[in-house]
């Protein structure tokens, strides 16, 4: 048998089972309305041979090399077998949010030409409803009772294809996943992501000084880049145990933790402030966690955050697309992004291309250290993909700057910056102010130019708040407490009280979805009332 290519996912599969075949490398969690764990683990030999089983049906439905499916479901173990299933099959997978609805859906599947679907039972109605089933489409169901379709578990439980398929494919080059942009600001694009760049992931537990002693843990959604590559892409090529929850929880976060003994994980932006809301806890720091890899851990809460729960952050920048920065424990200044890696090459630029100087605000962007552009390609989007790569830079579209030994700071996404009476507003100064309160649960500031008479590019600062308790929820008390940590200008001009905050499947709050629901007059929104 030929020696399989560990770059390739299914070849890295195949490797590990030439080696430890049987080492249970992924525990999936889900905990239910009880409150009780329900786990379930995948070895190594297992993802294989579950990925043949369905690579084996996805061929009798006439997939072939190069056809695209979707993935609809949450962090299932299913979902990891698929990918291997279509690594096998040299197919790619078009992983999906399950929450997505409408024309949305109908949309992300059409636009990648999708000829079949996966779906969850808690997604199928959505998927009927705005894809259907028309001729020469599939779908094949999970943990739907009931379900007309092809069940995975009926698939899983069928023999193993005899001879054992072949991987197709060995070219690193070759699409693997077709990858949806989180849309905080607009409609998603599709990023075509190769094999090659998923398997970047094999770099990274050196760089972090992770061990096969340590265990990773992720409840962010596997239907993203960053559960994917970060967390699952380094339990995969290190042989690291993994954790992986259904979903994001922060109230049982270090529950889960403690229990399986977690020492690694992820934070993402919008994460970290609805943690750090929480409800301050005797056994804070009783936890097996030492070390959290961060991407926007607002400075204001940085050494609170890491004090708080007895852990080390390590700070981290970077997008699908590409581009990144790192910031080791302890080595760069409190708040920096970090500096990029010696393979790559970073810059703060001016709208006319011009390299900033330290300290300049400007749009970030990176470049191969040989001065080259990143590969980088947007599904039937020529023009997105030529606007991103321009001058032969990939243009992150962040403000920040840099200082004068070269760390960089985010400052906010394009066009989502808040800039009021001549100042800019740090939103994580007043996310923290907010989420220190005990009535709060969650928050997210952002801006809008609701007022007449306003500065041209200034808005004013909106506070979406979650409350503990949302029919007793004290206005009067949120502002009066901001205005105690807070200067004048940085306080709240609204307060948009909401049941939840939108977030996408990497939790990023979803902006415009609360500016489309805001309305001063509403009952939900309180104004501040300005003291003379």
């Amino acid at each position: 048998m030929s020696q399989a290519n560990p770059v390739i996912l299914a070849g890295l599969i195949q490797s590990w089972c030439r080696q430890d075949t049987d080492k249970d490398i992924l525990t999936f969690v889900q905990i239910e309305k009880s409150g009780d764990f329900e786990d379930t683990t995948r070895s190594y030999r297992q993802l294989w041979s579950n990925g043949q089983r369905l690579a084996a049906w996805m061929r009798s439905q006439g997939m072939e090399k190069g056809d695209k499916f979707g993935i609809i479901m949450q962090n299932h173990p299913e979902f990891v077998d698929l990918m291997v299933a279509s690594s096998i099959l040299g197919t790619v997978f078009v992983p999906i949010d399950p929450r997505t609805r409408g024309d949305k859906l109908r949309y992300m599947l059409d636009f990648a030409e999708c000829k079949g679907a996966f779906v969850a039972g808690y997604a199928l109605a959505e998927v009927e409803s705005a894809w259907g089933t028309e001729e020469g489409r599939w779908i094949a169901t999970l943990d739907a009772d009931g379900s007309r379709y092809s069940r995975i578990e009926d698939i899983l439980a069928a023999p193993l294809p005899s001879p054992e398929l072949a991987i197709e494919s060995d070219d690193p080059n070759a699409p693997m996943q077709i990858l949806y942009t989180s849309g905080t600001t607009g409609d998603p694009k599709a990023i075509l992501s190769s094999h090659g760049r998923y398997a970047v992931s094999a770099t990274l537990p050196a760089v972090f000084g992770l061990t096969e002693d340590d265990c990773i843990y992720t409840g962010l959604s596997l239907t993203h880049a960053n559960a994917q590559v970060v967390s699952l892409g380094m339990i995969l090529h290190a042989g690291i145990r993994g954790v992986i929850s259904r979903k994001f929880t922060k109230s049982r976060l270090w529950d889960i933790t403690r229990r399986y003994g977690c020492t690694f994980f992820n934070l993402l932006g919008g994460m970290t402030t609805a943690i750090y809301a929480e409800p301050p806890r005797a056994d804070d720091t009783d936890n097996p966690v030492r070390l959290i890899l961060s991407a926007g851990m607002p400075a204001a809460i940085w050494e609170d955050f890491a004090r708080r729960f007895g852990v080390r952050l390590f700070e981290f920048y970077g997008a699908a697309e590409g581009g990144l920065t790192f910031n080791p424990t302890g080595i760069g200044p409190v708040g920096s992004c970090g500096k990029a890696p010696p393979s790559m090459q970073l810059a703060i630029l001016d709208e006319d291309g011009n390299e900033c100087r330290p300290g300049q605000a400007g749009e970030i962007c990176f470049r191969e250290a040989d001065g080259s552009c990143p590969q980088l390609t947007y599904f039937k989007n020529p023009e997105a993909t030529a606007e991103k790569t321009e001058g032969g830079w990939l243009h992150m579209g962040d403000v920040g700057h840099v200082d004068e030994n070269g760390w960089l700071f985010f400052q906010y996404r394009m066009g989502g910056g808040i800039r009021k009476n001549g100042d800019f507003i740090n939103t994580a100064f007043v996310e923290k102010a907010l989420s220190e309160i005990d009535s709060v649960s969650d928050v997210f500031v952002y801006g809008a130019p609701i007022s007449k008479g306003l500065a041209p590019g200034e808005k004013q600062v909106i506070a979406s708040v979650v409350p503990l308790d949302y029919e007793s929820f004290d206005s009067a008390a949120v502002f009066s407490a901001c205005r105690e940590k807070l200067d004048a200008n940085s306080v709240p001009d609204f307060i948009q009280v909401v049941r939840k905050i939108p977030k996408t499947a990497s939790e990023k709050p979803q902006e415009r979805f609360l500016l489309e629901a805001l309305d001063i007059e509403a009952d939900n929104v309180f104004k501040q009332e300005r003291r003379s």
